[in-house]
C-alpha cells in the first residue's frame, strides 16, 4: 500500500509569552515572557530588520572545548512563569543555549489538543524524550492518560515542577526515567498499546545508565518498534527532530515505511518574526501520522 504523503511548512501562531522579535546575521531575538534574549541562529543569513537590540540576555558560543555560555542581566531570575493557553510552565536559560522548552513546539500543542477531544474514549499517549514535560501536561489536561519517558532526572523533576505550577497533579501521567529505545522494546514486551506516540530525539543523547542514542542509528530501530506499540484504533503519531543536515522527506519515507495505513504531512517548523517583513527561522523537520 502507497501511503498518502503531504508536503507542509509550518507556522507557529503568535501567543502571549513568545515572539520571535527579529533575526539574521546568524542570530535570532526573542521575548520569552517579559525578558528578550539573543540567541546564535545558523539558518538566518540574512541581516537583521532592526539595527539595535536591546536583550536581557544573550547566550555567547564557545570554542570546540567549551560550548559557551550565557550573559545575564541582574534583573533576570533562575526561573520566570510563561504560559500557553491553560498550561502554566518555567522557563529558565540553560547550558545548552534554550530555555527549558521549544517555542516553536507549539505548532504540535494545538494540533493534538484538537485530536484528543475528538476521542470517544480516554486516550492513551506515550511521550517519548519528553524533555520537561510541556506536550505531556497538555495532553493530560485534555483528557488524555500520558506515559512520559525521558532519560533525564533534572527533566522529568523540572518537568513534575511544571505539573504543580499547573496544578495538573491529578492528571493521569506516567514519570519514567528510562532509555527511550530501552523502555520501548520493553513495552513491546508487555503488551502495551498506545492511541498516540509522540517522538522528540536528540541529534546525540545519553541515557541514565550512559546508553548513547545516535539519530541516524537508534531512529530506524526504534521505528521498528512502534508499530507494536501503537493501538487497533490509533490516533495520531508526531516526529520532530531539530539541529540536522537531513531531508524532512527522508523522516517522512522512514515513518510511512513504518505505518504504511497513516495519512503522512511533513515538512519544516518555522518561527516567523513580529517584523513588518515576516521572515521566518527554519526550526525543525517535522512528521506527523493519522489515521482519523
Amino acid at each position: 500500500m502507497t501511503p498518502s504523503r503531504t508536503h507542509c511548512n509550518l507556522t507557529i501562531k503568535t501567543w502571549d509569552d513568545y515572539e520571535l522579535l527579529d533575526s539574521g546575521g546568524g542570530q535570532k531575538w526573542e521575548r520569552y515572557g517579559p525578558y528578550r534574549f539573543i540567541r546564535p541562529e545558523p539558518q538566518a543569513m540574512w541581516s537583521p530588520d532592526r539595527n539595535n537590540w536591546n536583550a536581557d540576555g544573550a547566550f555567547i558560543p564557545g570554542t570546540a572545548e567549551d560550548e559557551g555560555r550565557w550573559r545575564i542581566n541582574p534583573n533576570v531570575p533562575k526561573r520566570w512563569d510563561m504560559a500557553w493557553e491553560n498550561i502554566k510552565f518555567h522557563a529558565q536559560c540553560t547550558p545548552f543555549r534554550h530555555l527549558a522548552f521549544f517555542p516553536e513546539q507549539a505548532m504540535h500543542w494545538e494540533w493534538m489538543v484538537a485530536r484528543i477531544a475528538a476521542c470517544k474514549s480516554q486516550m492513551r499517549v506515550l511521550n517519548l524524550f519528553g524533555y520537561t514535560g510541556i506536550a505531556s501536561l497538555i495532553c493530560a489536561a485534555a483528557g488524555a492518560e500520558v506515559t512520559h519517558v525521558d532519560a533525564s532526572r533534572k527533566a522529568i523533576a523540572f518537568a513534575q515542577d511544571n505539573q504543580k505550577l499547573s496544578a495538573l497533579e491529578n492528571r493521569p501521567i506516567r514519570w519514567i526515567v528510562d532509555d527511550a529505545l530501552k523502555f520501548t522494546a520493553r513495552e513491546v514486551r508487555r503488551g502495551r498499546k498506545y492511541h498516540a506516540i509522540i517522538l522528540d530525539p536528540p541529534k546525540f543523547g545519553r541515557g541514565p545508565k550512559k546508553e548513547t542514542w545516535h539519530l541516524f542509528e537508534d531512529l530506524p530501530s526504534i521505528m521498528t518498534l512502534l508499530p507494536q506499540l501503537i493501538s487497533e484504533d490509533p490516533a495520531f503519531m508526531v516526529l520532530t527532530t531539530y539541529a540536522i543536515r537531513a531531508s524532512n522527506l527522508a523522516f517522512a519515507q522512514l515513518v510511512a515505511g513504518a505505518f504504511p495505513s497513516a495519512r503522512i504531512e511533513y515538512g519544516e517548523m518555522l518561527l516567523p518574526e513580529s517584523t513588518p517583513r515576516r521572515l521566518a527561522v527554519p526550526m525543525a523537520h517535522y512528521v506527523r501520522a493519522t489515521w482519523k
